[in-house]
């Protein structure tokens, strides 16, 4: 069984903010986030605008990756960066917690996460959503790169070389 955590990142994440997209209506950036900076430390807002997507994508591999209860502030951490402050030294800041937070809760409410006491967990739907996409990146990245098929369980081997062999 193929993991998110054994996919390339970029193409997990874009595979899963692009179907967060098309087929979650509870996920949907509010009116303000196209306005938005994504923290302090930056000096525009994001020029892609699929952000908000791509940010509820990253948070989601992070709660996979983490296995355990995540909070808010650990997220602010993670999202942070060093800010330019002239000649003064750099200095590390949080990113603000609104998105972070609306993102949290839009998710609670598709039922991909649930709220605990120690923080934020993915619900099985959610672990078992990200499980699918990363299945199919994986065949999407070994058609494309054959050498990746070794890493790839024996009987999803053998389903990938009768379909290139169809194919070609």
């Amino acid at each position: 069984m193929v993991t998110a955590l054994e996919v390339p990142a970029d193409r997990f994440i874009r595979k899963l903010a692009m179907y967060l997209k098309e087929n979650v209506p509870e996920v949907a950036p509010p009116k303000w986030a196209m306005f938005v900076k994504t923290g302090c430390f930056k000096e525009k807002p994001p020029e892609n605008p699929d952000w908000w997507y791509y940010r509820v994508a990253s948070i989601l591999r992070k709660l996979y990756k983490a296995g355990r209860p995540v909070g808010l502030s650990e997220l602010r951490r993670e999202y942070g960066g060093r800010k330019n402050r002239g000649s003064k030294p750099e200095r590390t800041y949080k990113a603000p917690g609104n998105a972070i937070r609306k993102i949290l809760q839009q998710l609670e409410v598709a039922q991909l996460v649930k709220r605990t006491r120690e923080g934020r967990v993915l619900t099985p739907q959610g672990r078992a959503l990200l499980d699918r996409l990363a299945l199919e990146v994986a065949v999407e990245y070994a058609r494309e790169n054959p050498e990746y098929a070794k890493y790839l369980s024996p009987g999803l081997r053998l389903a990938l070389a009768q379909r290139v062999s169809s194919i070609g």
